[in-house]
């Protein structure tokens, strides 16, 4: 029988939703909006190709290696349709691509270790790691490849077979990268299926999904997790963050400028481990107010597809109109804007790099993760309160210090309630190491042979020494 087409209702209808670019505020696309009911369907899909998928390690590795050369040929296409869908800069799409590429092929590579034990008794005890079957990733609007391919290789890798719903904000360069991964890829081992709410909230709760990784907001991966507990499915949540830099005293303004900038606003702010707020010692804060505001100044935005640009506009209007709220709120609370503090005439969502100064440390700009091209920088008068206040949220994503004397930065950095510290750097993240956060930014780890772990269940076997 047939496999109906996606999107398809009773009587050979078939509904999409529109697709913004956000340069324009203008529908520019549109995609499949498929129906929870479809879901069965295609989960069981995945189930029958998962027998298949996990028997050949060897298959799967030469699978995937084809995947990233897939990949890699559709550049290109893939990056200029992630811009005019999600507004970032084209090089930034092209390094979102290539990383795509780089995060299959570290996967393909990476295999689970049997391990002996050896306990005294007269038993061999070995561990084994199987697959746990298919798996469903649930991915955001700001990285919609990325971060699906940091859900998908790992998976896939592992011998699972991938359900992948990306945001209905973002959901044309997905179904794109499907499209090429099938091309190297065995049937039904990657499906993409795009929609609007319920239809995560069907795939989360799916009785045949056993993982459920996802990457949002806090409420949501609540929800996220509730649903998967109906049908005791693993769950692996990235929940965003709400990252301080803490300056120290001995720290050379002019030298950590640049990198501290594009910290808080690559991709326009909307990075979940980006710099949102920034402690600096009260002598030194007038100083790093102006290095920053000149370079917000200096920034050039506009359409992603302008090889001029380097913020393009924030991805939606939603989220556009909630940077603006919490700009106005610290604005009347009496903060100051040394550099933007409104939104851009003209079409599209586009608003001004800000840093604000003079902001009252309980604004929700400093206590809410702002997800947009807003930071402020606020002053602290010892160390053990700048501290205090970069651990004082319920996220716990990353933080960083910027320093001279790397060994005091380091003390510092040990001192932070997060996943991941970085000294005079921020947000960088090898293919090799985990990535993790604590309080409310997420549940499990991602990256790494931990990533692989992750989507593996252990198998023990016992057999008699011989004698």
């Amino acid at each position: 029988m047939p496999t109906p087409e996606a999107g398809s209702l009773p009587g050979g209808r078939t509904v999409h939703f529109p697709v913004v670019d956000p340069a324009t505020g203008e529908t520019f696309g549109e995609a499949p909006d498929q129906q929870p009911g479809e879901l069965d369907g295609v989960v069981a899909r995945a189930e029958s190709a998962w027998y298949g998928w996990r028997a050949d390690p060897a298959a799967r590795t030469a699978a995937l290696h084809g995947a990233a050369d897939a990949v890699e040929t559709a550049g290109d296409g893939l990056a200029r349709l992630l811009t005019r869908e999600q507004g970032k800069p084209l090089a930034e799409s092209y390094a979102e691509v290539a990383r795509t590429a780089a995060r299959l092929r570290y996967f393909a590579d990476l295999a689970p270790r049997t391990r002996r034990i050896d306990d005294g008794r007269p038993v061999h005890s070995e561990i084994r790691w199987r697959p746990i079957g298919p798996v469903a990733a649930i991915v955001p609007w700001n990285f919609p490849l990325q971060l699906a391919a940091a859900k998908f290789a790992p998976a896939l890798a592992a011998g699972n077979t991938v359900v992948l719903k990306p945001s209905p904000l973002t959901p044309l360069a997905t179904r794109l990268l499907g499209s090429v991964l099938a091309t190297a890829l065995p049937e039904n081992v990657l499906t993409v299926v795009t929609g609007r709410e319920p239809l995560g909230a069907r795939l989360a709760s799916h009785p045949g999904i056993r993982h459920v990784t996802f990457t949002g907001s806090a409420p949501t991966g609540r929800a996220v997790n509730a649903a998967a507990a109906a049908s005791l499915a693993r769950v692996t949540l990235e929940l965003g963050g709400n990252d301080a830099a803490v300056l120290l005293d001995d720290v050379d303004v002019d030298r950590i400028a640049d990198r501290l900038f594009w910290s808080a606003f690559r991709n326009c702010g909307q990075v979940c481990m980006a710099v949102k707020r920034v402690y600096v010692p009260a002598r030194l804060h007038a100083q790093v107010v102006e290095a920053l505001a000149q370079r917000a100044k200096a920034a050039a935005v506009g359409p992603g597809l302008d090889p001029e640009t380097r913020l393009g506009p924030v991805n939606n209007a939603p989220q556009l109109a909630r940077v603006e709220q919490l700009t106005k709120q610290a604005l009347a609370g009496g903060a100051r804007a040394a550099s933007g503090g409104r939104r851009l005439n003209g079409p599209g969502y586009f608003f001004a790099p800000t840093i604000l100064t003079d902001v009252p440390s309980g604004s929700p700009v400093v206590t809410e993760e702002q997800f947009g091209p807003v930071l402020p920088v606020l002053p602290y008068r010892s160390l053990d309160e700048a501290v205090d206040a970069a651990n004082g949220t319920g996220f716990g994503l990353g933080g960083s210090v910027w320093g001279t004397d790397l060994d005091r930065a380091e003390a510092v950095a040990d001192r932070l309630e997060c996943g991941t510290a970085w000294i005079n750097h921020h947000a960088e993240l090898s293919l090799a190491q985990p990535f993790a956060g604590v309080k409310d930014s997420g549940v499990g780890v991602a990256g790494g042979p931990w990533g692989l772990y992750g989507n593996l269940r252990p198998f023990v076997v016992h057999r008699p020494k011989e004698a």
